[in-house]
């Protein structure tokens, strides 16, 4: 056993840095805690660490949830959040059985395509996808982004893959021998032993759709379709931004997804690891 003692200043470098780290992350956050408290005079005139004068100033939420419309960005939010992911769930899933089951010409180019959209920058491909959500009518109604959406990324394929090729392959042949389709071993055998890596990446999806802002902002402009990453920004004009009421709205559209997390982490960690170990 190692009895060897770090240097003085070494530990004292080591916590110094986690400590930075510490309020590099959370200090954006407690900024916005804060912040959600305060009058719009005491925001601008006050520090970002200072405490709110009172704490149960329930002003900014009142007004963000009116005023901005934010039930209406929840209701939104969910049609888009169980349509695209049911898709998401469904295509991935296929994408993976054919990959992981079947052998032909076009199975790699095709695995190398998903590579290769992976990386090339959103921003270089976003006149040739806004022409074509227009082209299909969709501009300006729920079908864009769900449609967006509903592609499955590198990280999802893998992940299938990784149980998919867990599964032996004599439970496909006992099934084509008593007469199942390849379609009926998907949706037998396939997709129920898949259920780990599906909530896993429901979680990841979920999270990732509830926090976008980019693509709500560019194809659904009405105001009726607002979703919640949109609909605080009813309180940014042009001269000046309404950061008290930001930070309310932020903190409670924060919440949902921290609650998912804290309780479903444990599916997100299990669901990797147990991909890479199979």
């Amino acid at each position: 056993m190692d009895t060897t003692k770090s240097p003085p200043l070494f530990t004292a470098f080591k916590y110094l840095t986690l400590l930075l780290a510490l309020f590099v992350v959370f200090f954006p956050i407690y900024s916005v805690f804060v912040g959600a408290f305060k009058t719009q005079a005491e925001f601008y005139q006050s520090s970002a660490l200072a405490f709110p004068a009172d704490f149960f100033h329930f002003d900014n939420f009142k007004r963000v949830y009116e005023v901005g419309d934010l039930g209406l960005g929840f209701r939104n939010t969910l049609v888009i959040l169980v349509c695209a992911v049911a898709g998401n769930v469904v295509l991935g899933t296929m994408v993976a059985y054919a990959l992981g089951r079947f052998d032909f010409k076009l199975k790699k180019p095709i695995m190398g395509m998903y590579l290769v959209a992976q990386v090339i920058p959103m921003v270089t491909t976003q006149v040739a996808t806004f022409s074509i959500i227009q082209n299909l009518g969709l501009y300006n109604t729920m079908g864009a982004p769900i449609l967006l959406y509903l592609g499955a990324d590198v990280l999802q394929i893998v992940i299938y893959l990784q149980f998919v090729n867990s599964i032996p392959r004599d439970l496909d042949e006992s099934a084509m021998i008593e007469g199942a389709s390849l379609f009926r071993i998907y949706r037998s055998i396939i997709f129920p032993l898949l259920a780990p890596a599906t909530a896993t990446l429901i979680i990841l999806k979920t999270i990732s759709i509830y926090n976008d802002f980019y693509t709500p902002y560019l194809y659904m402009p009405s105001q009726k379709l607002k979703v919640v990453s949109t609909a605080i920004y009813s309180f940014v004009g042009p001269n000046a931004a309404q950061l008290n009421v930001i930070s309310a709205g932020i903190l409670i559209i924060f919440i949902p997804t921290v609650v998912l997390f804290l309780f479903l982490q444990k599916y997100i960690f299990a669901g990797v690891t147990n991909g890479a170990v199979k």
